[in-house]
């Protein structure tokens, strides 16, 4: 039975391996040859690429990229907790209809909801049509308008690990802390906040990687006028400079794996792992 259920997942393992192992050696393989486009004829080995890394655009770009993910990820552990705490504590029977609500926009094409986004922050949008106002704030283009977007299309990746820690927590625990004659307050910091701050991390990497590597969000409401990491790779396969765009989303993805690696030593048995 178990060697009949394994090869369901043949064709999985095929899509796999096409689809992302070898890509990701190709890229590996073009990090190190002097080359234009794809074509290996004329290729000669070389280290020069990673002078590409010194490069003033891809120095900002990274910059640009830590600090946008790092507020982003700030504000989302904020908002997030401060969702999934009451959530937590609500009296509510069917908690995960809660929870579902905030991972129903997820369902739909995530460029979408960047437009519709992007459509709100106009001077002229559907609310000032509709309301019949003749304009409103226009904050698209803006740093403001890309912080807004990552905060509001990943703040779902932030609650729902705190939630998991927080459901977790033996009620023990907080009953034994008032029976010492805690406050309140003083056992949500001692108490709930440590045994549920595993959560958090898990939260903050699952939110900071995608804001430090995507390019959408940027691209369309930043309107092209800030440059991250992301743009910087979307831009160089387009140009075919695949080496340069190799060298950047293999880091990329080093940067991701030990991100992973940080989960997995945070949180062994994967309690709060989406």
């Amino acid at each position: 039975m178990n060697k009949t259920i394994r090869k369901l997942a043949y064709p999985y393992y095929g899509w796999l391996y096409f689809l992302a192992i070898v890509p990701i050696a190709i890229m590996f393989v073009l990090i190190f040859f002097d080359i234009e486009g794809i074509s290996f004829g004329e290729a000669s080995f070389t280290f020069r690429n990673f002078g590409l890394f010194l490069e003033p655009s891809t120095i900002e770009a990274f910059l640009n990229s830590f600090l946008f993910a790092t507020m982003a990820t700030l504000v989302s552990a904020v908002l997030g907790y401060m969702v999934a705490y009451p959530v937590f504590r609500s009296r509510f029977r069917n908690k995960f209809i809660i929870l579902t609500l905030f991972i129903l926009p997820m369902w739909s094409n995530m460029l979408l909801r960047t437009e519709a986004l992007g459509n709100i922050m106009e001077r002229h949008n559907i609310y000032t049509d509709l309301l019949g106002l003749e304009s409103g704030f226009n904050l698209r283009g803006s740093n403001l308008a890309v912080l807004i977007g990552l905060v509001i299309t990943y703040l779902p990746f932030m609650i729902l690990p705190i939630y998991t820690a927080l459901e977790k927590i033996d009620p023990s625990l907080e009953e034994a802390a008032l029976d010492l004659g805690v406050s309140e307050m003083r056992k949500f910091w001692k108490v709930v906040f440590p045994l549920s701050f595993k959560g958090v991390i898990t939260g903050c990497i699952m939110v900071f990687l995608p804001c430090m590597s995507g390019f959408a969000i940027p691209e369309i409401l930043g309107n092209g006028n800030i440059m991250l990491i992301g743009n910087i790779i979307e831009q160089s396969f387009r140009n075919m400079s695949y080496n340069l765009g190799s060298l950047l989303a293999i880091t990329i993805l080093f940067f991701i794996f030990g991100s992973l690696l940080i989960v997995n030593k945070v949180d062994k048995d994967g309690g709060t792992l989406i």
